[in-house]
């Protein structure tokens, strides 16, 4: 089983990992995740067994093989410092199942619409967040779909109820979509009640929504793995009031317009830094309403940022590291970002 996406892919890889070990599978578990899928090869004795990777557009690029099971969250400009051009990037995540055979899988988004209009060689199954009666009897395929709070599978023509979405710890929609993007890779592995269980336990993965302390009643966030607009887009949606949110960094040549209008509307107040921050400040004072202000401020480094947001900061407030743009212009990697804001986050009295 393997996962593409733009946004998602690392939480998706790990619920499907967990679920088949829920259910009692041998699972081996790498890829695009940092851990190297080589090592475990003489490991891997019986034919149920199951590798799950991540998978990058870096590492399909050249790819002429695909999986049993190949998945895509959805997908968004993002490494267009890197790719060509958006059409590089999308036919370099489509390898992931272009070489799939009949018996094979592959699970897409019907929200998305990059990948609405794809479909396998083999069995397609969809999941959707909208129109969910609709989409779950979707030309008769297998679909896991949302309809009022319970997520649901249509098969058969028949609808099922899988669980509640209250069910779910991790916030947010875009969790929901995880959930229903798992789901569908492993439903013919993996029981209903332990999916459920699996949604009721799983406190997600490091960098993505982590909660890191609160401090005077002042919850803070650490969600350096939003590196564009659109996974920043998801954690702010997350949030039912409006945050304080430290945003900037890498440009990777991103459109950032969208971005402004989601800011307007979940964000208190702004803190930048990077190379993005003018980017992100003028799609951010472009979205405004006439009459409409959102305090903006630009700081040195990411030390200075937190400072500030503990400064302003009230009971009740969440701060959240959310910065829509690559590290790499202060940091090695998203990972070294997070743990920086952590530590920084823990210093504060």
């Amino acid at each position: 089983i393997a996962v593409t996406g733009s946004d998602g892919k690392t939480t998706t890889t790990n619920l499907i990992a967990i679920m088949l070990r829920e259910a009692g599978k041998r699972v081996y578990l790498g890829g695009n995740l940092g851990v190297a899928m080589l090592p475990y090869l003489m490991q891997i004795k019986s034919i149920d067994d199951f590798a799950v990777m991540e998978l990058s557009s870096f590492q399909l690029m050249e790819c002429q093989f695909s999986p049993n099971v190949a998945v895509i969250t959805n997908l968004a400009e993002n490494h267009l410092d890197w790719h060509r051009d958006m059409n590089e990037y999308l036919e370099a995540k489509k390898n992931i199942f272009l070489h799939q055979t009949p018996t094979d899988c592959v699970v897409l988004n019907y929200d998305n619409r990059y990948t609405r209009g794809l479909y396998g060689k083999g069995k397609t199954l969809w999941f959707s967040l909208n129109d969910a009666k609709e989409k779950g009897l979707l030309k008769d395929d297998d679909t896991v779909f949302l309809d009022g709070d319970n997520l649901c599978l249509s098969q058969n023509q028949k609808i099922r109820v899988l669980f509640s979405e209250k069910d779910i710890l991790l916030p947010g929609k875009h969790n929901v979509d995880n959930y229903m993007t798992a789901i569908c890779a492993v439903l013919p592995y993996v029981p209903v009640e332990v999916m459920q269980r699996v949604a009721k336990t799983f406190g997600g993965v490091e960098h993505r929504i982590e909660i890191v302390r609160t401090l005077h009643g002042v919850r803070y966030y650490n969600s350096s793995i939003d590196s564009s607009p659109s996974r920043s887009t998801a954690a702010l949606s997350a949030f039912p009031k409006k945050v304080i949110m430290i945003a900037g960094g890498y440009d990777k040549h991103l459109d950032y317009t969208p971005l402004g209008k989601v800011i307007r509307d979940h964000v208190k107040e702004l803190i930048l830094c990077g190379k993005t921050a003018p980017k992100i400040r003028t799609a951010t004072e472009s979205a405004l309403m006439r009459g409409e202000t959102l305090p903006i401020y630009e700081c040195a480094d990411l030390a200075e940022c937190v400072a500030l947001a503990h400064a302003h900061a009230k009971d009740g407030d969440v701060v959240i590291l959310s910065p829509a743009s690559a590290s790499f212009d202060q940091f090695k990697n998203f990972e070294e970002r997070g743990k920086t804001f952590k530590a920084l986050v823990q210093s504060l009295n």
